[in-house]
């Protein structure tokens, strides 16, 4: 989830900056402040930092070094209670705001938009660097998250497909679940993926899983994906993934690549050079997804929950750089609205240098519009 609110209130500001008008930081502050939720909303719980694959677009493979974990069912006990999901009302004029800003109503095609926009607002997302398959308390947690009127989603590795634990979860009330194939030829799916890969397998098994989903009428949307990872015959890689799944009753979208200065290929330099340009956004980034385009809005909207339940700066900090605070010891409330998480804010306006915001991500950073000024901006305190 994120705070749509947040997102709408602040949206005109935004544009105007966009546009090159200059308006003060302290303006930006203060709507922001003042339109930021007392109470926080959590994107993501990463329930487990596990995976058994080896996939070459992701710095799990080759950066991460931090100890795997796994949340137990009474840390999410304490957790999942503190959250509520949006108003029936709020949502409704957000659908509207989608459409009227966007183009994007509730109803329109499946795309990488329409999932940020109509999908990951209400939902909370279970994973982050690792495959929540492989988390002996993944029931459990659906069924803690149901409970409360949340919507849950993950995405996993195909491979890793589990029948009896999937129907689990299902019946527990699991609202998305996504599969991600990057290739419909085995061999190139490992190649990208790593050896656990093997589209075969993982094509009927998903079929297997669609099929019990149809029969049992369970209200799960099942999701099917391919990530863009600069192949040559992408699109028709794509198109031959859309036809594979072309009479069954899937949520198919093809998505932009996440974090692409992760590159190491050819195209890396030409990258980062893009993205390195003055504009605070725009086509830098290689991508068409709002998410990527539009500055980065998470530490007023979103809080990430990592699987030692430290509180990170989002779900892109894989290495745990900047913590915000331990929501094993204090309440999400007092972390939201506490002195670091105050300082981070601010450190997104002064372009304060950090591992993952200001010299790594590709989000664009609210500070890049002050970049020239001579101009500090000394974090409020909390609500």
């Amino acid at each position: 989830m994120y705070d749509i609110n947040f997102y709408m209130k602040t949206h005109s500001l935004v544009e105007r900056m966009e546009r090159g008008e200059e308006v003060p930081m302290d303006e930006v502050v203060a709507s922001f402040e003042a339109q930021r939720s007392e109470y926080p909303v959590v994107y993501n719980i990463e329930t487990t930092n596990a995976c058994n694959m080896r996939c070459r677009m992701c710095p799990r493979t080759t950066r991460m070094d931090r100890k795997i974990t796994f949340l137990e069912n009474e840390f999410y006990e304490g957790v999942i209670n503190q959250l509520k999901p949006h108003s029936d009302e709020l949502w409704s004029e957000w659908e509207d705001f989608c459409l009227n800003t966007y183009g994007i109503g509730k109803d329109s095609a499946p795309s990488e938009n329409h999932f940020f926009l109509h999908i990951i607002p209400k939902v909370i997302q279970l994973h982050g660097y690792g495959d929540p398959l492989l988390d002996k308390n993944l029931g459990n947690v659906i069924k803690m998250l149901s409970k409360y009127n949340l919507e849950s989603y993950f995405s996993c590795n195909p491979a890793n497909i589990n029948v009896e634990k999937t129907v689990e979860m299902m019946e527990s009330g699991l609202s998305y679940l996504k599969y991600s194939f990057e290739s419909t030829d085995d061999e190139e799916f490992k190649q990208i993926r790593g050896n656990a890969a093997n589209f075969t397998q993982a094509y009927e098994k998903a079929l297997e899983i669609i099929d019990i989903k149809e029969r049992s009428g369970f209200d799960t949307t099942i999701i099917i994906t391919m990530i863009d990872v600069n192949k040559e015959d992408q699109k028709e890689e794509f198109q031959r993934l859309r036809d594979a799944f072309a009479d069954k009753n899937v949520y198919i979208y093809l998505k932009s690549e996440d974090q692409q200065w992760y590159r190491e290929d050819d195209t890396l330099k030409v990258y980062l050079e893009k993205r390195d340009r003055d504009l605070p956004t725009g086509d830098q980034h290689g991508t068409n997804a709002i998410h990527w385009l539009e500055i980065c809005k998470h530490p007023w909207m979103s809080m990430t929950i990592k699987s030692d339940g430290f509180i990170s700066t989002c779900m892109e900090d894989y290495n745990n750089e900047i913590i915000l605070g331990d929501a094993n010891v204090d309440s999400l409330y007092d972390i939201w609205n506490g002195d670091e998480y105050n300082k981070f804010r601010s450190d997104h306006f002064n372009l304060t240098p950090c591992i993952k915001c200001t010299e790594e991500c590709d989000m664009p950073l609210v500070g890049k519009f002050y970049r020239n000024q001579d101009k500090q901006f000394k974090a409020v305190s909390g609500k």
